[in-house]
C-alpha cells in the first residue's frame, strides 16, 4: 500500500502543537491529505478541524512547527512464536506496527467559506460510495453555519513525510511465519491485520 492510500484509508490523525511553555498536546481529528505541492507545503496540504471548545487551537502561533501522526494497525508479539527460541532462548517480545508522520508548519483559521471547504471535502471522501451519499449542502444553511462556527480549521502545510513499518523483518523466515501464524488467528483486529501485511511481505 502506498503511502496516500494508508493516509486516505486511515483519514485520521493525532495532531501534535507545542504551547508556549513547551508544553506538548494532541487531538485526534480526521484528516484529508491534498498532495498538490505549494512553496509552503512540497509535500502536500493536511486538512484538519477541531472544536473551538479544544483549548489546543488557542497555543498555535501560525507558522510554527507541528506533526500528525497517522497510525496503521499494531499488534503485541509473543518471543513464543519465534523457531529460534528452541535454539538458546534470547529471545523478547516486541511490537509490530505501521505508521506514518507528516510534519510541517501549521495555521489556524476561523473562516467559515473554508471551514465549509474543509468539511465538505472529509464528508465527500467518506460518503462518496454510499448509496444515498449525504452532502453539506443537504442540512440547512443556518444549521450548518452554526455547526461552522463551533469549530476551527487547522491546516498543516507539509513538508516532511516520515513511513514507519514494523514487522518482524530483522526476524528470520521461521521466525516471521511462526508471528504471522499466531497473529492471524487472533481475534483482535488489529493483530489480524499484521499478521497479513506481514504475510503479503515475505518472499513468493
Amino acid at each position: 500500500m502506498s503511502i496516500t492510500s494508508f493516509v486516505a484509508d486511515v483519514a485520521a490523525a493525532d495532531f501534535v502543537s507545542v504551547d508556549k511553555d513547551g508544553q506538548p498536546l494532541a487531538t485526534l481529528m480526521p484528516c484529508t491529505w491534498v498532495q498538490e505541492p505549494t512553496e509552503t507545503a512540497p509535500d502536500g496540504t493536511l486538512f484538519m478541524h477541531m472544536a473551538r471548545a479544544n483549548k489546543q487551537w488557542e497555543s498555535i502561533v501560525d507558522g510554527s512547527r507541528a506533526l500528525a501522526i497517522v497510525h496503521g494497525p499494531q499488534a503485541y508479539v509473543s518471543p513464543s512464536n519465534y523457531a529460534s527460541k528452541l535454539e538458546d532462548g534470547k529471545v523478547v517480545p516486541t511490537w509490530n506496527y505501521t505508521s506514518v508522520h507528516l510534519s510541517g508548519t501549521v495555521t489556524v483559521s476561523h473562516d467559515t467559506d473554508y471551514l465549509l471547504e474543509i468539511v465538505s471535502r472529509l464528508t465527500d471522501s467518506h460518503e462518496g460510495a454510499r448509496e444515498k451519499p449525504w452532502k453539506t449542502s443537504d442540512a440547512p444553511d443556518t444549521y450548518m453555519n452554526a455547526q461552522l462556527r463551533g469549530i476551527v480549521a487547522i491546516t498543516l502545510h507539509v513538508d516532511r513525510i516520515e513511513a514507519k513499518e514494523k514487522l518482524s523483518q530483522n526476524r528470520s523466515l521461521a521466525d516471521q511465519q511462526g508471528v504471522i501464524a499466531d497473529l492471524t488467528q487472533s481475534a483482535k483486529p488489529g493483530e489480524q491485520e499484521i499478521g497479513a501485511l506481514m504475510e503479503d511481505k515475505l518472499p513468493n
